[in-house]
């Protein structure tokens, strides 16, 4: 279960870093530790990000646009290599690794996209059948000849997303909210240890929202999987997530549970006044 986080034991995990997080202790947990990020040099978009993810439960990363919440996700599964920092992982350092040991941990990472990253031309299921390609021999992919055990899989996350029926359907025949449900059941394809959802619901309309982050929500308590959310919508990260992380300007000003979320730590969060109007 996840450790129960007062107000003010979040507020000094936010000034003290990850090594006074008692979180951190948690053999799954995702430490992050003076992550910086420079697209170029001297101006930093991720300014010595201190940050612990639990082991279990969904996570919520909020904030204004172009404060780093996405330079964050991609750093963590190495999308973006980071200019400095730790990003200590199941006995890993993320940030260090390269060639075969960084696709192994990619395999344990998996990723929900905004644009979800699906081939197109390609059925529901042989999308679903992509999150086993670290796990295959190259024939077996080449000749989409994927062992049983991975088909029946795929045949259940379906139906988990609400997608039975769907299997030979191509993924541009399907409308935006059923494209993320494919790409969030392709993530769990690949049988992750965390998995990242960068923006999921930013292309949807509001009813498909909701759905996406039940499942996501759903994903994290019923298969003990920590799930981390980079969303825009306060209201359906306070509604969703055991955790909230508030970033502003390249750092980390909020990290506790959402009921403690208070109009003053979003003015933090977000600046000025007018748009909680």
């Amino acid at each position: 279960m996840m450790q129960a986080v007062t107000a003010g034991s979040a507020m000094r995990a936010v000034k003290d870093g990850p090594d006074g997080d008692p979180r951190a202790e948690d053999p799954r947990a995702l430490v992050i530790r003076g992550l910086t990020k420079e697209y170029r040099p001297g101006q930093p978009v991720l300014k010595g990000i201190d940050l612990v993810v639990p082991g279990t439960g969904l996570t919520a990363i909020i904030g204004p646009s172009g404060t780093g919440k996405s330079t964050l996700i991609r750093c963590i599964n190495r999308l973006v290599q980071p200019t400095a920092g730790q990003i200590l992982f199941r006995g890993e350092d993320l940030a260090r690794l390269s060639g075969p040991a960084l696709r192994r941990a990619r395999r344990r990472i998996g990723m929900v996209f905004q644009e979800y990253n699906l081939v197109e031309r390609l059925s529901v299921m042989e999308n679903l059948l992509c999150g086993r390609l670290g796990y295959v021999p190259a024939w077996r992919a080449w000749l989409r000849r994927f062992p049983e055990a991975d088909i029946a899989r795929a045949f259940d996350l379906l139906d988990a997303v609400g997608l039975s029926g769907f299997a030979t359907r191509r993924a541009d025949a399907l409308s935006g909210g059923q494209r993320q449900r494919v790409g969030i059941a392709r993530a769990i394809m690949q049988e992750p240890e965390i998995v990242l959802a960068d923006e999921p619901t930013s292309s949807l309309d509001p009813k498909s929202s909701v759905e996406i982050m039940e499942i996501l929500s759903r994903l994290a308590a019923e298969r003990g999987v920590p799930v981390v959310v980079n969303i825009h919508n306060v209201a359906l990260a306070q509604r969703f997530a055991a955790r909230i992380v508030g970033m502003s300007g390249g750092h980390v000003v909020y990290d506790g549970p959402p009921d403690r979320l208070s109009e003053a730590d979003l003015r933090g969060i977000y600046g000025g006044e007018n748009w909680l109007e």
